[in-house]
């Protein structure tokens, strides 16, 4: 994936816990709006740090909790 996929990929995912940043992860995520706004491709410090930021805030979905509601049945006990 290129870097500036990658790089609005976050953005977008990062936007839905703009209200949970503090003071200074809040600041610095505007101005990677901006630059974004601006199509400039991040370097690899800004890149980093926003990748710190996606990594901090989402959370990926543990699915193995929704195993147990979607259980396969055996086939030799339905082939009856």
């Amino acid at each position: 994936m290129s870097a500036y996929r990658e790089q609005k990929k976050y953005l977008e995912v990062l936007k839905k816990y703009e209200r949970n940043f503090t003071r200074q992860e809040y600041d610095e995520f505007k101005l990677f709006i901006k630059r974004d706004k601006d199509d400039d491709e991040f370097d690899t410090v800004s890149m980093k740090r926003l990748k710190e930021l996606h990594d901090k805030y989402h959370k990926p979905v543990d699915t193995s909790k929704y195993d147990k509601f979607f259980k396969k049945t055996d086939d030799k006990t339905s082939e009856n």
